[in-house]
């Protein structure tokens, strides 16, 4: 996903007022962005009665999972994913740190032709960076967690959408190993972008091919499929006065149970062996490895994409160069 540290320049807080009046009634009285997290825009709203709220807003542009791919489609998939997370909390699992419904009972409003709005009340507690662990009982506590979000009830799975196993802006990288066009114009990282995919080309398209192979595998075991997360780390956990929680939902899918879990294990299968003990389910190796594959060939490609469109080298631009030149150079590797 990309980083978020500056507010969209098209996106005034005029705009975003107007639309928490319109779709929640609620009348804001500050605003501020928060460069927080990863994928979405963050604000931090104060009402007339001095309660504070959490605004997220989506860019549905680089929602999109493929270049064609209307907006409309993409604010449906996520529609569909935060809807999931509200019947789940609505259920009674008060881990979920579910969207407000809108006062026509949706779980994010639209914000121009560009942009999906979700309001969240505000939670108090200790927040967790990506990929740190405070100590083991906070691994333990998310496997719980996670636990939870795939005991929900087959009427809350169909809120959600299924996994189509699509590699987000697949089609991007693919158009960049073929080297297609000269980008330079596009913006800073276009020509820098080019040519580290030239030189890393064959583990990249290695790694493609390896991942449809597991996909295939996947796809002959549907009756595996649980409500997921997708994104379960320690950046989206909050220890609260009232217990854990688990946070940013937009990617909730229904999905093999090893979508939530490849990343949970700390490297000695106890957390894998926990998950069976619990559920009856054992995870399965090829799948664990498949999402393993796909978070990193999706996080190659949404920076490809970045890249691939014009851009002017703002804070975000250049810490996804960062992150994309780490992470070819580590697959090249």
């Amino acid at each position: 996903m990309g980083t978020v540290l500056t507010p969209p320049v098209d996106l005034t807080e005029d705009a975003l007022m107007a639309t928490l009046g319109d779709a929640w009634g609620l009348a804001a009285t500050s605003v501020a962005y928060r460069p927080v997290g990863w994928g979405s825009h963050h604000w931090e709203v104060e009402d007339t009665e001095g309660a504070r709220w959490f605004v997220n807003v989506d860019e549905l542009e680089t929602k999109r999972h493929t270049h064609d791919e209307s907006p409309e489609v993409a604010f449906d998939r996520l529609r569909a994913a935060l809807g999931a997370a509200r019947a789940l909390r609505d259920h009674g699992t008060p881990i979920v740190v579910a969207p407000e419904p809108t006062r026509s009972g949706e779980p994010l409003a639209r914000l121009s032709d560009r942009f999906g709005l979700a309001l969240y009340t505000y939670v108090n507690g200790q927040s967790f960076s990506w990929g740190e662990f405070s100590a083991p009982d906070h691994r333990r506590a998310l496997l719980d967690l996670v636990v939870a979000v795939h005991s929900a009830p087959d009427s809350i799975r169909r809120r959600a959408m299924a996994d189509d196993f699509a590699v987000p802006h697949r089609d991007a990288l693919e158009s960049g190993l073929r080297a297609d066009g000269d980008l330079d114009t596009h913006g800073p990282y276009a020509h820098r972008t080019s040519v580290l995919l030239t030189e890393n080309a064959a583990p990249i398209r290695h790694l493609l091919a390896r991942y449809d192979e597991l996909v295939l595998a996947c796809r002959a075991q549907p009756d595996r499929a649980v409500l997921t997360h997708g994104e379960p780390h320690p950046g989206n956990t909050m220890l609260t006065p009232d217990g854990w929680r688990l946070i940013d939902w937009e990617t909730t899918l229904v999905a093999p149970p090893e979508r939530d879990l490849w990343n949970l294990d700390p490297g000695d299968g106890s957390i894998l062996d926990a998950y069976a003990d619990i559920t009856g389910v054992t995870p399965l190796p090829e799948l664990l490895e498949l999402y393993r594959i796909r978070w990193d060939l999706s996080d190659l490609a949404v920076d490809v994409d970045r890249f691939r469109r014009p851009h002017t080298g703002t804070a975000d631009d250049d810490q996804s160069w960062e992150l994309l030149h780490r992470l070819v150079t580590h697959l090249g590797a």
